[in-house]
């Protein structure tokens, strides 16, 4: 069996890293993606193939996947798409140019780099396309509206490309993780205090408990996992040979789904709202 490659963005903490640490220890050609330079000197540092990849930049996204095919005689088993961010606040405190810069990083980079490697592909007659969602893929949440949408366009367009590739033997697959421990939340507060006017803002003490959740060292969720629990089902997803369309990771993705099959949506709304 040769070695298969896959390519991950996202890499510098979290989900990304634990999976590219684990799929290169498994025996995978890992090429793992940072923005920052010094993160992807860290990586290179735990013995990973790392590159740095701005997904709002696509330059950077056509020299990168030229440099892994460099690696790999032009071919790739799979990509997942990891890298992203949250971007909190109410949605009328929140700039366009916000929601733009939400979308640059979670959904357009995703689809340019998405459709640079799909002819590759296509050339060598399969591959695999993983997608990491969320839970806000399929149910939203106050004051992450801006999150909310870029998920819901992810799912949308997963979805979609699904049924377009689905005669090329390319299989296209969506992880949907609820709370899992990373720096998420770090990035979050960036995000947050960089683009939502606090002070003068009507949600004024909402805000204050989303800062007081976002500044927390400790999940505040009980239902938090570490990122392994989305990288067992990635294995899966890479492996098996009928993955399945959907991943649903952690207690609280399980139980919306069936909530939001089951109840209407004004009961749904009412659960949500005291989230």
């Amino acid at each position: 069996m040769s070695t298969k490659s896959i390519l991950i963005t996202g890499c510098s903490s979290g989900i990304g890293l634990h999976a590219a640490l684990t799929l290169s220890a498994r025996g995978y050609q890992v090429f793992a993606t940072a923005r920052k330079a010094e993160d992807v000197a860290t990586l290179q540092a735990k013995g990973l193939t790392a590159f740095e990849l701005d997904l709002t930049n696509a330059d950077s996204i056509e020299q990168t996947l030229s440099q892994v095919l460099a690696q790999t005689n032009g071919q790739l088993d799979f990509l997942f798409n990891n890298g992203a961010y949250g971007q909190p606040g109410a949605l009328e405190d929140l700039s366009t140019q916000a929601l733009k810069a939400q979308f640059d990083s979670n959904v357009f980079g995703w689809h340019e780099l998405t459709r640079q490697v799909i002819p590759v592909m296509k050339r060598q007659g399969h591959g695999r396309i993983i997608q990491c969602s969320s839970v806000l893929g399929f149910v939203a949440m106050a004051y992450r509206g801006a999150y909310n949408a870029s998920k819901y366009a992810i799912e949308g367009l997963t979805d979609t490309l699904r049924l377009e590739l689905k005669s090329a033997n390319i299989a296209v697959v969506l992880l949907q993780p609820g709370p899992i421990n990373s720096q998420f939340r770090v990035n979050a507060l960036k995000a947050f205090q960089q683009h939502i006017d606090i002070e003068n803002s009507t949600y004024q003490t909402q805000y204050n408990q989303q800062l007081e959740r976002l500044r927390s060292e400790q999940p505040n969720n009980r239902f938090t996992l570490e990122p392994i629990a989305v990288t067992q089902a990635l294995i899966h997803a890479l492996e098996s040979k009928r993955p399945k369309i959907r991943y649903r990771i952690t207690t609280p993705t399980r139980i919306f789904a069936v909530l939001k099959r089951l109840l209407p949506a004004r009961w749904l709304d009412y659960l949500l709202a005291k989230g």
